[in-house]
Order: structure tokens, then sequence, then C-alpha cells
């Protein structure tokens, strides 16, 4: 299953998603493009953890929530 967070701030927005390593080794956060984001959103079996940073809150998306909580936070891209 695929996990990305939507990280949504005063100065705008963008997405993350943290690539786990093996051992000893940190994990590592990448910046990922919304593009890319929405096309593995379509194609199913993916997660969207959308956060806020001003509030320090958090809401998960998937391909079965409902459609207008996808277009408010996510987008029309998503759908």
């Amino acid at each position: 299953m695929n996990e990305y967070t939507k990280v949504i701030s005063l100065m705008g927005h963008y997405f993350i998603k943290e690539f786990k390593k093996h051992k000893k080794h940190k994990n590592k956060i990448r910046q990922i493009r919304e593009e890319t984001v929405a096309k593995a959103f379509k194609e199913g079996n993916t997660k969207i953890y959308v956060y806020f940073e001003e509030k320090d809150k958090t809401i998960e998306l998937d391909q079965f929530s409902d459609e207008n909580s996808i277009i408010t936070y996510l987008g029309k891209k998503f759908i």
C-alpha cells in the first residue's frame, strides 16, 4: 500500500512520501509531484494523509472516501 502525505501550510501545500530503509539507516522523506500522487491514487491501493500544520490535524483519505471530501482536500485531479 502506498502512503503519501499532503502537507498544507500557510505558504502552500506539497506532497511527501517516506521511504523505509533497512536496519541502521534513517528513513528518507522525499517531496513528490502532485501528478504522481494523483496517478497512484486513481489506480487504487493508496492512502493520502492530509496534514494541516497550523491546526496540527490529520485527515486520512483513500479511494473509498467520500467524493466531496476528496475534491475539497485533494482537488479534481484525484477523481
